[in-house]
């Protein structure tokens, strides 16, 4: 059993990130944290104006880099969830969040 709940976990590591992101290049990020910045990028769009047109704002490769984090860290379920479509993924955004979240926290 996970001590927080997936919302306040992927805040406070999205949180973590953003601040390695201040000292470090993204793409020298490790895949666990890229696909953090990922998720967490979609999630403030999608809780915040209901689409993922925010997080391409914050980060225009978010799908793809999720797609690629997920890939390279073999997580089958945020794979799957960064490989749909922009639309198909803000139908289903809430509905796979909290799989996708305890997939990658079980990192």
């Amino acid at each position: 059993m996970f001590d927080e709940d997936n919302e306040s976990w992927l805040l406070n590591r999205g949180g973590r990130v953003i601040e390695k992101m201040a000292t470090e290049n993204y793409s020298s990020l490790p895949p666990l944290d890229r696909l953090i910045y990922c998720l967490w990028a979609a999630d403030y769009g999608m809780r915040n104006a209901g689409d993922l047109e925010t997080a391409a704002d914050l980060h225009p490769a978010c799908l793809d880099d999720g797609k690629s984090a997920a890939q390279e860290l073999n997580l089958p379920r945020s794979a799957a969830a960064f490989s749909l479509s922009p639309d198909e993924l803000e139908r289903a955004y809430f509905r796979l969040f909290d799989e996708v979240v305890s997939e990658i926290r079980a990192v």
